[in-house]
């Protein structure tokens, strides 16, 4: 493998990740990003991302001299044989994706580029971006090039080195062969295709575990009507080759920093398309539904008023493994509660420092979230709930009853401290 000089604009999770990993596959590597403390930080080592691995990378990368940190685009960006922009892209107020950072960006680097750089797009974009990105560029010797991130939170090191796929959009051969190569010790099967095409790909494949995720909670609502058992449901679901096992999981619906701007930005390009894609309309409406079904079982089990009920939340962050609030389910169930007059106390290992969030007084531990409480959520499946003493809980509430959003917890375990639990999608046998 031919090692090339990169530039990384960006060091949020996916910025920093791609940074040093490139930088251990052999290649030089120069970070840059507009926060100056978050740059100074790095220089010294300190990683804020909880991301496994990750620290270590950053270490040894800096170690090695071949990651470097700085606040001055042309220090990074000149002499770059590749540019990679893993730039935000919130969802904007028309649910098209904003592209005001990476086009600022662009707009800065066009003149200190070398000729024949390429221009890569990892922020997730929206359809046709390449080309506006080339007529921004005005550059006919500089190619602009998509190549989609495919990383989970949590596991964005592992998923960076062992890949499913390396995805390259191109119209230029010349510029994909350099693209793909970056990744070729990786071993990972490359699909070359054009730019449209590959800025399609992230929004489709998370469109489709998105509706995937809705399907399941579906099931659950069905099992729950019927007597049924979703997890019997979807391990019988499992052994079926031609249905993946992953995304099968009931839980309080689907949140964090991809899926709900993906599909927002998806439908938003079939609406300019003149498409309506109605399964997945469906199935965002249905996210919607299942978050209200959740905060529904605690208005139930609250005897059908929460006004001025004591509602304990275990976990706030969108799933366990990050430290990621935005659009969390649990924190539309929790304003969902805060609207019918709950009083709400949450506990989460990765917000234990905050005092407050969305209506919700944070806690330091779990057994604080559940004093006094009329009931208790289980809404983030960080391993340590399942470990919690159950007596222990029992004792310190007002009123024995959990409900578990995420089916974490084996029911008979709260069942022997006399907590009366609900699952989602099951039943008790």
């Amino acid at each position: 493998m031919e090692s090339r000089r990169i530039a990384v604009v960006g060091c949020g999770y996916v910025g920093l990740t791609t940074g040093a990993c490139l930088a251990k596959l052999g290649h030089e590597v120069s970070c840059c990003d507009v926060d100056g403390e978050k740059i100074a930080r790095l220089r010294r080592g300190e990683v804020d991302i909880r991301e496994p691995g990750l620290g270590e990378l950053v270490a040894e990368g800096a170690a090695t001299g071949g990651l470097r940190f700085t606040r001055d685009n042309r220090q990074a960006v000149s002499g770059a044989e590749v540019v990679l922009l893993c730039l935000p892209t919130p969802m904007g107020a028309d649910g098209d994706a904003d592209l005001g950072a990476v086009e600022s960006v662009v707009g800065d680097i066009r003149a200190l580029l070398a000729r024949g750089a390429v221009v890569v797009t990892k922020s997730t974009v929206p359809v046709g971006t390449a080309e506006r990105l080339g007529r921004l560029l005005g550059r006919e010797d500089v190619a602009v090039v998509s190549n989609p991130e495919f990383l989970r939170e949590g596991h964005a090191v592992e998923d960076f080195l062992n890949p499913d796929r390396v995805v390259v959009g191109a119209d230029e051969p010349r510029a994909a062969e350099l693209v793909a190569g970056l990744y070729s010790p990786l071993g990972a099967r490359t699909v070359l295709i054009d730019p449209v095409s590959a800025e399609l790909v992230k929004y489709a494949s998370n469109g489709f575990l998105a509706t995937k995720l809705s399907y399941v909670n579906d099931l659950a609502e069905l099992c729950e009507r019927t007597g049924g058992d979703v997890e019997a449901v979807t391990e019988g679901m499992k052994r079926d080759h031609r249905i993946a096992p992953s995304f099968l999981r009931a839980g309080p619906g689907w949140g964090g920093s991809c899926l709900p701007k993906d599909t927002a930005a998806l439908l938003r390009t079939a609406d300019t398309a003149s498409v309506e894609l109605p399964l997945l309309r469906a199935a965002v409406r249905a996210n919607g539904h299942h978050q209200a079904r959740v905060a529904d079982k605690v208005v139930d089990r609250c005897g059908g008023d929460v006004a001025g009920a004591r509602i304990g939340l275990l976990g706030l962050t969108f799933k366990a493994g990050t430290g990621d609030l935005r659009d969390s389910p649990a924190l539309a169930i929790a304003r969902l509660l805060a609207d019918r007059g709950a009083q709400l106390r949450g506990y989460d290992p990765e917000c234990a420092q905050l005092s407050a969030v969305a209506g919700v007084r944070c806690v330091g531990d779990a057994y604080l979230a559940a004093e006094d409480a009329d009931a208790l959520v289980l809404l983030t499946d960080w391993p340590e709930f399942a470990e919690l003493d159950w007596a222990k809980v029992a004792e310190v509430m007002r009123a024995p009853v959990l409900v578990d959003a995420r089916n974490q917890l084996d029911p008979r375990e709260p069942g022997r401290a006399g907590i009366t639990w609900r699952g989602t999608g099951r039943t008790l046998r």
